[in-house]
């Protein structure tokens, strides 16, 4: 496969190299992608970079993974209007070993295959330089010139905040070209790839590595990816969504794609998934002859759902929408773990009420009003029993004297009820 020809028609690329096609045509090469560890978790704007390393892979490349100890130490003024907390070495070395387990449902790590994937953390070779090797080995190789002529560098200095740039981030760039650099000599690594607001420090290396051992690396960059509203990718309400189950349910994973626009969804599904170019045309024409079926949304979803979880997550979200948006039973409620039920009804009204009433049993119509306010009125709620228009755990609610006890909890501390169509309420149980 033709790396960057698979990369050119997902639209992946946003800056290469001259020659670096060329390059990846002759034989196996290394590249590498640099990821902040400042979080003991992937989110979804690391996804492009990780597919393309996945996708070096699949073509017959050797991937690297460069997590970035060091640089996580320093902070990249890239695309940042001021300088980040800095973290210690416990912390990175733990983010590390997360991210690995993350990253290796993406990359292949422990195969003999030559083209097997590999970490590495460049503060394993910057924490035995002195600076004055620094500056003596790396420093004088590039000049001040050339990190002012930088983007990144010309809009913090010039910003009208007037933070303006620490020398510990000016020298950022140098770090990383000492990466690259470390890189080129011990692995034979002659590629770096990243988004492109990394261009001017990925150059550096290229050029550090020109400067001092007279010999050619190369770069490539994608896209930053944005949502067609202008809206940042990646970003909701509640903050970044995680690869991590633990700080994003699965079920909050595929409703993320689930219900990106149809412009997105016709972008996202070449750069996130592995579907190849007439399988993608033929949805999106599909999808454009019925667009209220979502045949995009539900293809992304399910890809990604079942690529950073599982397929067991998926059928779980499935279910979980089920509960919302169509038919679903009191078995799937039960069926379903914790977060991801508190993650379907978010949102919805919660009361609390102690064990010991249910221990003991309580009319429905005595905890939907005295207990919780659910109903302002027992007349009320009597006339919509009667209606048919009440539900507990999705099971309807006939008569309204029936007795609840901790036979009807769901996760041993839930109960559901819902008034009319749309109207959910939680009790929760201590």
């Amino acid at each position: 496969m033709n790396f960057v020809k698979e990369l050119e028609w997902r639209g992946m690329i946003h800056d290469i190299m001259p020659g670096t096609e060329e390059l990846l045509l002759k034989e196996m090469n290394t590249a590498y992608v640099g990821i902040d560890p400042t979080a003991d978790s992937l989110h979804i704007g690391h996804l492009v970079s990780v597919m393309m390393l996945k996708h070096f892979q699949r073509c017959g490349h050797k991937p690297i993974v460069l997590v970035g100890g060091a640089t996580g130490m320093i902070g990249d003024p890239s695309g940042k209007s001021q300088e980040r907390n800095l973290l210690d070495e416990k912390t990175l070395r733990h983010n590390q070993e997360c991210l690995k387990e993350q990253l290796a449902r993406f990359l292949d790590f422990g195969s003999e295959v030559p083209n097997s994937a590999i970490m590495v953390n460049n503060y394993d070779w910057m924490k035995d330089y002195s600076f004055l090797d620094f500056i003596r080995d790396i420093g004088k190789h590039i000049t001040v010139n050339y990190m002012m002529s930088k983007d990144s560098v010309k809009k913090r200095i010039s910003g009208e905040a007037g933070l303006g740039l620490s020398f510990t981030e000016f020298t950022y760039q140098l770090v990383q070209g000492t990466d690259f650099l470390h890189l080129y000599q011990n692995h034979g690594c002659k590629l770096q790839m990243g988004g492109s607001d990394q261009w001017g420090n990925i150059v550096t290396g290229t050029e550090l590595i020109r400067r001092k051992l007279g010999e050619e690396a190369f770069a490539l960059t994608c896209p930053l990816i944005t949502k067609a509203d202008g809206g940042k990718f990646g970003k909701t309400e509640q903050g970044n969504i995680w690869l991590d189950r633990n700080l994003t349910s699965p079920y909050k994973f595929y409703q993320f794609w689930l219900n990106t626009s149809d412009e997105d969804a016709e972008k996202y599904i070449k750069i996130f998934t592995l579907l190849d170019k007439s399988t993608i045309d033929k949805l999106v024409e599909e999808h454009k002859q019925v667009p209220h079926e979502r045949k995009l949304q539900k293809t992304l979803a399910k890809e990604l759902t079942t690529m950073v979880h599982s397929e067991e997550d998926y059928d779980t979200a499935i279910e979980a929408s089920e509960i919302l948006f169509g038919k679903s039973t009191s078995d799937i409620l039960h069926r379903i773990d914790e977060s991801t039920f508190l993650s379907v009804f978010e949102g919805v009204p919660m009361f609390n009420i102690p064990m010991a009433i249910l221990k003991n049993g309580v009319a429905f119509a005595d905890l939907a009003t005295e207990k919780t306010e659910i109903f302002p009125s027992k007349g009320e709620l009597r006339r919509t029993v009667k209606g048919g228009g009440v539900s507990l755990n999705k099971e309807k609610i006939n008569d309204a004297e029936a007795i609840i006890d901790t036979s009807h909890l769901i996760n041993n501390k839930y109960i559901l009820i819902q008034k009319g169509k749309k109207n959910y309420y939680l009790i929760k149980v201590d």
